[in-house]
């Protein structure tokens, strides 16, 4: 088993070994994994925080080994917490990193950071705060940070800012939580999900006060949402339908 990190800002990984395939996923900065397979200039991988797996192009990451893999499972996640940075990479040459970058392998990469750093676990009502921060992002699919960022991704970005493990995709997140049966019985920072005509479910938001959602749909918004589903009142309309609300934590 080999195992890998990005040293990059942002790195795309897609359905298929090919620049040309969907992009499904972004891996930030300090973000490792498992290299499953090596096909010519492509691996396959596994992300050590959420199991999710794609191809990532050879050139945009690092190979690490076992032992750094094992010693970064082990600590505890260190987090930008500002909604861009910059490290000083080896050279003395600044790099951006986004918000929710992992900085735990700093000092190996022989780089330095002097933002505000996110680390541990916070009470559930700061997951609100960390979604505000993500506010008129532009949509993206397979996103992860405020440069572009789609449901799901605003969903684990602001879980995992607060020291909180979801899946990466809003059928992946719906299987975790627990069911709540009325919006009524909902708290900020439970997640609402939705589903399409096939009853497939395709979209995750995040609950806020007085039946308000924060959720992506063009940028990242606030809207009504009911016992239908996410009002808009630009459109005046109802946009998602509501599947099921659940309790994270």
């Amino acid at each position: 088993m080999q195992y890998g990190i990005c040293h990059l800002s942002i790195a795309p990984v897609r359905f298929a070994a090919s620049h040309q395939s969907e992009m499904v996923s972004q891996i930030l900065y300090g973000e490792h994994f498992k290299v499953l397979e090596e096909r010519g200039k492509w691996s396959r991988i596994r992300l050590a925080f959420d199991g999710y797996e794609a191809w990532i192009s050879n050139n945009q990451y690092l190979k690490i080994r076992e032992e750094d893999y094992n010693y970064l499972l082990n600590d505890n996640l260190k987090l930008s917490a500002d909604l861009f940075n910059y490290v000083v990479n080896e050279q003395g040459h600044l790099m951006s990193v986004p918000l929710g970058s992992s900085l735990n392998f700093i000092q190996k990469f022989n780089h330095s950071f002097e933002g505000e750093i996110s680390t541990g676990t916070n009470n559930k009502e700061n997951l609100i705060h960390s979604a505000l921060l993500y506010l008129n992002s532009p949509y993206c699919w397979g996103g992860k940070s405020p440069l572009g960022i789609d449901a799901s991704g605003l969903s684990q970005m602001v879980y995992r800012l607060n020291g909180h493990r979801i899946k990466r995709t809003s059928a992946e997140q719906a299987t975790q939580g627990i069911a709540l049966s009325f919006i009524e019985e909902s708290e900020p920072g439970d997640l609402a999900f939705f589903d399409n005509n096939e009853g497939i479910i395709d979209h995750v938001g995040i609950m806020m006060q007085d039946n308000y959602i924060i959720h992506v749909d063009g940028m990242v918004r606030i809207d009504r949402i009911d016992h239908s589903g996410i009002f808009n009142v630009d459109l005046k309309r109802h946009t998602h339908q509501l599947r099921v609300i659940k309790k994270i934590i």
